[in-house]
């Protein structure tokens, strides 16, 4: 588990779920979410495909609105009406599944169009700050190639270094290698860890248990709209409490996903 220097609980939440309902038409998809997130909180959504864990991330940074209860981050109001959106875009990073990088723009233009154009940053400092991001994650002669020229896991470690160039205070991740072939699981995995160890705030959607199980503070288990058990790593896979639980880590065992 990471180690930071302010421990979850000894500062106000810095992402809180009150009573959140979420529903596309007659599909409710999120039922009543309670949830308090700490700085340098790293928690894990896990759960089936379709169980809500992508909606909820989603809803953070208003990229999806809910119909009852309320999201703050930072103190900040992120549902309802009069949402501060430009600040959401600046405190909240988001990373997607299916990379969603820019194809008709260089992979330096893609890092740098949120900081010119949000933050306002110059173009001289926007790059600088991109190619220090690409040299961090092994990049940097990559700078000038359109994202169709980069593999999975390249494209998507680009993704995570655009999120990281607004220099935001929370990030979402959202089944990042659910698009990846294995092999490339790894590489970005890495990149992740890193902000785990540097004390980033992490709400993670994933089917990496294993990971799961080695990087977080807490493991939200959700089943059909629902936090159905929220504990410790520990207390999620050692002794988990609902039978909904019990029974998906028993599915994830038997396809070696663990």
């Amino acid at each position: 588990m990471a180690a930071t220097d302010d421990q979850p609980g000894q500062l106000p939440p810095y992402v809180e779920f009150a009573g959140v309902h979420k529903h596309y038409g007659p599909n409710h998809v999120l039922r009543g979410i309670d949830l308090d997130i700490g700085h340098h909180e790293v928690v894990c959504f896990i759960g089936a495909s379709g169980c809500g864990k992508s909606t909820l991330l989603r809803c953070v940074n208003a990229l999806e609105e809910i119909q009852q209860g309320q999201i703050r981050v930072a103190g900040e109001a992120a549902s309802g009406p009069g949402v501060d959106v430009d600040f959401l875009r600046r405190v909240v990073g988001i990373v997607f599944q299916g990379f969603n990088l820019f194809p008709h723009m260089t992979v330096l233009r893609n890092i740098t169009l949120a900081p010119t154009k949000v933050l306002k940053l110059p173009e001289a400092e926007a790059r600088a700050r991109a190619i220090a991001l690409l040299e961090r994650i092994g990049l940097a002669d990559k700078a000038g190639e359109y994202p169709d020229r980069l593999s999975g896991g390249q494209q998507q470690r680009v993704a995570i270094a655009r999120a990281l160039a607004m220099e935001p205070e929370v990030m979402l991740l959202d089944e990042i290698t659910s698009a990846l072939d294995p092999a490339l699981v790894g590489e970005v995995l890495a990149m992740v860890r890193e902000l785990v160890d540097e004390g980033m705030t992490i709400l993670m959607a994933t089917h990496e248990m294993g990971f799961a199980r080695d990087v977080a503070n807490r493991i939200c288990f959700m089943s059909e709209g629902n936090l159905a058990e929220v504990g410790t790593p520990d207390e999620i896979f050692q002794d988990p409490q609902d039978e909904r639980l019990r029974s998906f880590l028993r599915r994830v065992t038997e396809a070696r996903r663990m």
